[in-house]
């Protein structure tokens, strides 16, 4: 069965992280400083597009990924995405399309796990399904 409002999702979450930060290097110090930036924001580029990966590759539905969403700055209105801006949006955006791929495997990994230490399994599930970089950075 095709669930329509979860590709729909997913793809608005592709192409929001997949948006340009359009950084403006007057202000940053250096040139230093400035490339870091954005050495991290491409970083947390590669990791929104893997984390939406292992969501497409799951069996999540639309409606879990809608349950993602629940207290994060970035929502979903049933048509298109709303994002909240905290300090400094260029360097926020993207984790945050990340933290909602993480609640919903964190959500799907859960319901394969029984018994106690409930965190620890889910973890040792992320770092068996996930990138060894991935499941450390998202998952700890």
């Amino acid at each position: 069965m095709i669930d329509l409002a979860r590709d729909q999702i997913l793809d608005a979450l592709a192409a929001f992280a997949a948006t340009r930060p359009r950084l403006e290097f007057g202000n940053y110090g250096d040139r230093s400083s400035y490339r870091k930036e954005v050495r991290s924001i491409t970083k947390d580029l590669h990791d929104a597009r893997i984390l939406l990966g292992a969501v497409r590759r799951s069996s999540i539905t639309g409606c879990q990924l809608v349950e993602a969403f629940r207290g994060k700055r970035l929502q979903w209105n049933g048509e298109r995405l709303d994002y909240t801006t905290g300090q400094y949006y260029q360097v926020e955006y993207r984790p945050a399309v990340c933290s909602v791929a993480v609640s919903a495997l964190w959500a799907h990994y859960a319901a394969d796990v029984t018994g106690d230490n409930l965190g620890d399994k889910i973890r040792a599930t992320a770092r068996r399904e996930l990138p060894r970089a991935i499941s450390k950075r998202w998952f700890n």
